[in-house]
């Protein structure tokens, strides 16, 4: 199988995303993608064909977003607006000279962008950096979204590991462990 076009990333960027686990996305699938930047969310714009080249890929496509995909998608949300707010807010405080357009989040909390209009004064580019350091230690759901992507360990949401202590036990996936197993 081949590589399915993915739009991803607050621009819109276009790319090649290879299935991790080889299934057919269908156009318009909201997905979860692993891209140069870290994790992000995604929407498949075409399926693969047959045969194409997937040496040249992008990245790869771990899931199709679940329930829980979409409740860390809205607290990101949340925070990505206030991220913004802020920063408008320091920016008019400080009478720096930039237009900031919009603000991102990654999905796995491991990046926070800010964008501006033309070019971005020195102060401005320190003040991002500290608003970044804050968010980033301040929203603390990089746990969550690692437990999201990868689990707490072999068999983690399943009933089996339920049974036995698995994530019964892990605090650090709870809330992640009690939506997987309300959506079964």
């Amino acid at each position: 199988m081949g590589y399915h076009l993915v739009r991803f990333s607050l621009q819109g960027q276009v790319g090649r995303f290879v299935a991790a686990d080889a299934v057919r996305y269908p156009r318009q699938s909201r997905v979860i993608v692993r891209s140069a930047r870290g994790l992000e969310i995604g929407e498949v714009v075409a399926e693969p064909e047959s045969g194409d080249d997937t040496s040249r890929s992008d990245g790869q496509i771990l899931r199709r977003m679940t329930v829980e995909d979409q409740l860390l998608e809205a607290r990101l949300e949340k925070h990505r607006h206030n991220a913004f707010q802020a920063c408008c807010a320091l920016l008019d405080e400080r009478q720096i000279p930039a237009t900031l357009i919009d603000v991102e989040h990654l999905f796995d909390g491991e990046g926070l962008f800010f964008y501006f209009l033309g070019d971005v004064p020195q102060e401005a580019e320190q003040l991002t950096q500290q608003l970044a350091e804050t968010y980033e230690a301040t929203v603390e759901f990089r746990k969550f979204a690692e437990t999201l992507a990868e689990g707490c360990g072999p068999g983690c949401g399943t009933e089996d590991a339920m049974g036995q202590g698995g994530c019964d036990s892990c605090t650090s996936c709870a809330v992640a462990t009690a939506c997987s197993t309300k959506s079964r």
